[in-house]
């Protein structure tokens, strides 16, 4: 077998690159930006200014430039799909799909409508995000979602725990209170019995995946659903068995 360099590439066998926020946040396993997450090699960068409040809270346009430029750095570095730690990065999913030329998948908002399509037509997804009332119609149109109708969605923003150590950047997780609040968002979500699958929007609820689905009995999505389904379109194995 022959291979071949890449120029501004020197590591390889990392096929999924992730940008980073510029955020001071504790990182369990199951967060998206904790390698141990994952069973194969991830690359990180980190978009220096890219905060939390300027992606939730102002939605700020001049952003483009810096994940484009973030994400050229890791295409550059071998990575062959590119996605982030924030499901508000739904805002730049078309001009960074355009821009790249490897897959882009910038938000786990992206999966809901395949989820919408797994379900009866008078059911709902329902959603977890970190702040529901920064989660827009638009962020829902980009992720192809034309029924508003079709999702359910409520939001940590009013939970403490969650509050101070995300939001809040207060350096300091209690992952068994935090647990609790986003399970409890989740029996909220089942009120009218119409959510038949729940997804996670934040990339750091996933560590509470496990928890969620013991309490609701449901499926549950989050960004590491999806970036574990990207991989295995990436990355194929040869299948062993015997007829």
């Amino acid at each position: 077998m022959i291979y071949h360099a890449q120029k501004g590439q020197f590591s390889s066998g990392e096929a999924i690159g992730i940008l980073l926020l510029d955020a001071f946040l504790p990182l369990p396993p199951g967060d998206v930006a904790n390698a141990t997450t994952y069973s194969f090699p991830v690359h990180y960068k980190v978009v220096k200014a890219a905060s939390i409040e300027r992606l939730i809270y102002r939605k700020d346009p001049s952003l483009l430039k810096p994940f484009i430029d973030a994400g050229w750095e890791l295409v550059r570095e071998g990575v062959k799909a590119l996605t982030s730690d924030c499901g508000f990065m739904i805002l730049f999913q078309d001009e960074l799909a355009d821009e790249f030329p490897v897959p882009v998948f910038m938000s786990s908002l992206l999966q809901i409508p395949f989820i919408r399509r797994t379900l009866r037509r008078d059911e709902k997804v329902g959603i977890i995000a970190a702040d529901s009332r920064n989660l827009t119609p638009r962020h829902l149109r980009i992720a192809g979602v034309d029924e508003p109708m079709a999702v359910k969605v409520v939001g940590m923003e009013d939970q403490p725990n969650f509050h101070s150590a995300i939001l809040g950047e207060k350096g300091v997780l209690d992952f068994g209170k935090v647990e609790a609040e986003v399970v409890g968002k989740a029996e909220e979500l089942l009120g009218d019995g119409k959510v038949k699958a729940i997804l996670l929007e934040c990339s750091n609820l996933p560590p509470y995946a496990a928890a969620v689905q013991e309490a609701v009995r449901l499926p549950v999505y989050d960004f590491n659903t999806m970036i574990n389904h990207v991989f295995s379109s990436l990355v194929r194995h040869r299948y062993q068995g015997f007829v």
